[in-house]
């Protein structure tokens, strides 16, 4: 997939009407419309999207195009607002919308322009809707929308959302408040994460347990936290045990995570750091590495899998995060989420546990902003539909171009001379899940499919009176990344494989300079092309394992 320059219906002094002749490069229009943010574009956009009546792919990428932008206008956010009041639209749009409208306050907070009556607006729309929802699933897009605002005012009513709600709506308002950058991460919060994971009001699912665990251990936690988190975990069942001891001894091998001195100190004391406490054998992992390190930047890779007793997949977490000065950008996270199929295969729920309603989802963040979550099935009845009447084509998360960077300024120089300084990046983005149930074979397969295309544009130009001089940078990448499952459910145990892959990923750099003084203009340019090898990540042992034995099997 690439980011390709495409004609659209701009005039010198603004943009031509939108019409009816424009479906054909749509939502690429749509998205160039967006990106500039100008009120003519604005205008034809209002007057070119009806809501009622266009197809739901289209409003879906004005949405999306909408929630990436860089620095979106008060004026754009009002746009959404409008297309989105009082209209009788499809779930997915209104849902998209919503976390859309999330996104927007945020990124025009950062701006300081919170004050804005959009905004407040914005913010109303949110709160309104989460207080009148009345089903489950609004109820989690909402809380959803509250964690793209990442208001700290919201903080109280998401916390009693994650306290009080069902298993869903305390796992939303959970991750809602990950989203939160440490300095909100006040006594009040903490203490209602200690109350979740260590059940003192009520139970909870187990992974709202260990997200709550993880809040206390990612946001400076006490010493006391950690060694309360570690004798609780030899309280825990296998797997759950497994994962939390995991995620404790990733965090030590990370130099950049807040926790590591604090852990270490504690892990020095033998009467915790020893065989009877990391000795679980469960086949749960948590792993975070380091991808790329440089002086300024560190990227890193981390993938979070949680199993129940019985060897089924119960959550997977794939997370790339850039780490730079200080301050984090979660590039990709996507989370694949499975419940009730124990049940389905004849095994038994723990004592004391609901049997949970049958269900298979996904969940996707791409820099910082939370989309909405795809359900694959949500009950038996609605599996064997999608079973039976399946189209074979995957479903569609999210697709088009995002302008991620758009930057502008003028330097001035000790001479007199002023330097234009401009950078332009975008995104080809096209995300897919799939899921497969085979009832003759007994085999379930899921695979999640992630293509992008990466475009930097960066100038630095000098225009003086006997000199100019322009200094251009290109590059351009693309990636493509798999996740694939396959669930045998013929035998005992049931066995799980987990594939996750990357292919190649060619790359280009150009490099111009150009210098311009009298008659003279001379421009030099240098470039290089390659690519990095695929490549497969092995998990860890026991999946290989049986990765090996059901591959084979199907050849």
């Amino acid at each position: 997939m690439a980011i390709a320059p495409i004609s659209c219906q701009c005039g010198l002094w603004g943009w031509a009407p939108l019409s009816s002749e424009t479906p054909r490069h749509g939502p690429f229009v749509v998205e160039v419309a967006v990106a500039a943010q100008s009120v003519a574009s604005l205008a034809a956009l209002s007057d070119f999207l009806d809501f009622s009546k266009e197809p739901t792919s289209l409003l879906e990428t004005f949405l999306y195009a909408a929630a990436f932008s860089p620095r979106p206008s008060g004026e754009l956010l009002r746009l959404v607002l409008d297309k989105l009041d009082g209209k009788q639209l499809a779930p997915e749009v209104r849902e998209t919308g919503v976390v859309a409208v999330g996104s927007l306050v945020s990124k025009l907070c950062q701006q300081q322009l919170c004050g804005l009556q959009e905004v407040e607006r914005g913010v109303e729309t949110i709160l309104v809707g989460l207080r009148s929802a009345e089903e489950e699933s609004q109820v989690v897009i909402y809380l959803l929308a509250l964690g793209n605002a990442m208001l700290p005012k919201t903080i109280p009513s998401l916390l009693d959302f994650a306290e009080e709600g069902p298993a869903a709506v305390t796992a939303a308002a959970i991750s809602a408040l990950r989203r939160f950058p440490a300095q909100h991460i006040s006594s009040e919060v903490k203490q209602a994460m200690r109350r979740i994971f260590h059940e003192k009001r009520k139970s909870y699912e187990k992974t709202c347990r260990l997200a709550a665990a993880e809040i206390l251990l990612d946001n400076e936690p006490s010493p006391m936290d950690i060694i309360n988190i570690l004798l609780a975990a030899n309280e825990l069942e296998v797997e759950m045990a497994t994962f939390l001891l995991l995620k404790i001894q990733s965090s030590l091998h990370a130099n950049h995570h807040p926790a590591r001195k604090i852990m270490k100190d504690i892990l020095r004391d033998p009467r915790i750091n020893n065989y009877h406490f990391f000795s679980k054998a469960g086949i749960s992992s948590s792993f975070s590495g380091p991808l790329t390190v440089t002086q300024d930047l560190l990227s890193t890779f981390g993938l979070d899998l949680l199993f129940l007793e019985g060897g089924l997949l119960r959550k997977s977490i794939s997370d790339f995060s850039l780490l730079s000065r200080g301050q984090q950008l979660r590039a990709a996270q996507v989370t694949i989420e499975t419940q009730g199929l124990e049940s389905m295969l004849g095994e038994n729920t723990l004592e004391g546990e609901e049997e949970p309603e049958l269900m298979a989802g996904m969940s996707a963040i791409f820099f910082d902003v939370q989309l909405r979550p795809i359900i694959f099935f949500q009950g038996y009845t609605d599996l064997m539909t999608k079973v039976l009447l399946s189209s074979g084509e995957p479903t569609s998360v999210v697709k088009g171009n995002l302008l991620l960077m758009d930057h502008h300024q003028v330097i001035p120089l000790q001479s007199g001379l002023q330097v234009t300084i401009k950078l332009q990046g975008g995104l080809g983005l096209d995300i897919s899940a799939d899921m497969d149930v085979s009832i003759w074979e007994q085999e379930l397969k899921t695979n999640m499919n992630a293509r992008g295309s990466l475009t930097i544009d960066f100038k630095a130009e000098l225009d003086g009176p006997f000199l100019q001089a322009t200094l251009r940078s290109q590059m351009e990448l693309e990636t493509s990344i798999h996740f694939d499952t396959i669930l045998r459910y013929s035998g005992s145990p049931v066995l799980m494989c987990l594939q996750l892959r990357e292919e190649q990923v060619p790359y280009r750099e150009m490099f111009t300079v150009s210098k311009s003084a009298g008659s003279r203009s001379i421009t030099t340019r240098k470039g290089r092309r390659g690519s990095v090898p695929g490549r497969e990540l092995a998990l860890h042992r026991a999946n290989s394992k049986v990765c090996s034995l059901l591959l084979t099997a199907e050849e």
